[in-house]
């Protein structure tokens, strides 16, 4: 059995309530809802691999829509003890999937400004979410594999709150085909 796995509800729209092979879990928005959610449910089930789906913003000018796999996460919202941007006092600065794909920067905040945009592509990611490093380091607690996938929906920039909103659902109907592709379902 694999593990559908989303933030939000509307990332998950154009997706059936029941896919076949497929159990369901929606997280809620954030490292330390997806963190908890994620380890709540690798601790009651067995899954032989962890499927997200969701969206991202682009912070990468060569980066257009459509959907990535990650290979890795970084954290934009922390600071190491010597101050260092980027990274956390006890946690990597990096984990990764074992996908090849895009590095993405997670942080507690929706990045919608030009500022923060170019201090996060500085760390060397292309795309910002809210909850893949979380995800990830969860999944490799518990050795399970774990795969992302992420839909570009705006481009992080002034404005980007209100345009999320206005595109999930395509993002969704996007990431629906794509694991229908991948998967047969």
């Amino acid at each position: 059995m694999k593990l559908l796995v989303a933030a939000h509800a509307s990332e998950l729209v154009a997706f059936e309530d029941h896919l076949p092979g497929f159990e369901r879990l929606l997280t809620g928005v954030g490292k330390i809802p997806a963190a908890y959610a994620l380890t709540r449910a690798l601790s009651t089930g067995e899954y032989e691999e962890i499927v997200v789906v969701g969206t991202a913003g682009a912070i990468d000018d060569a980066v257009e829509g459509g959907i990535y796999d990650l290979a890795g996460a970084i954290q934009h919202d922390v600071k190491g003890l010597d101050g260092t941007f980027g990274e956390h006092v006890s946690l990597p600065t990096r984990v990764e999937t074992g996908q090849d794909g895009l590095v993405i920067a997670t942080g507690d905040h929706f990045v919608d400004d030009a500022d923060t945009v170019r201090r996060i592509r500085e760390l060397g990611a292309s795309l910002v979410d809210m909850e893949s490093y979380a995800l990830i380091w969860v999944a490799q607690q518990f050795d399970v594999p774990i795969r992302i996938l992420r839909a570009v929906s705006d481009r992080a920039q002034d404005g980007a709150t209100e345009l999320w909103d206005d595109v999930v659902e395509r993002c969704s109907h996007e990431l629906r085909a794509e694991i229908r592709t991948r998967y047969g379902v």
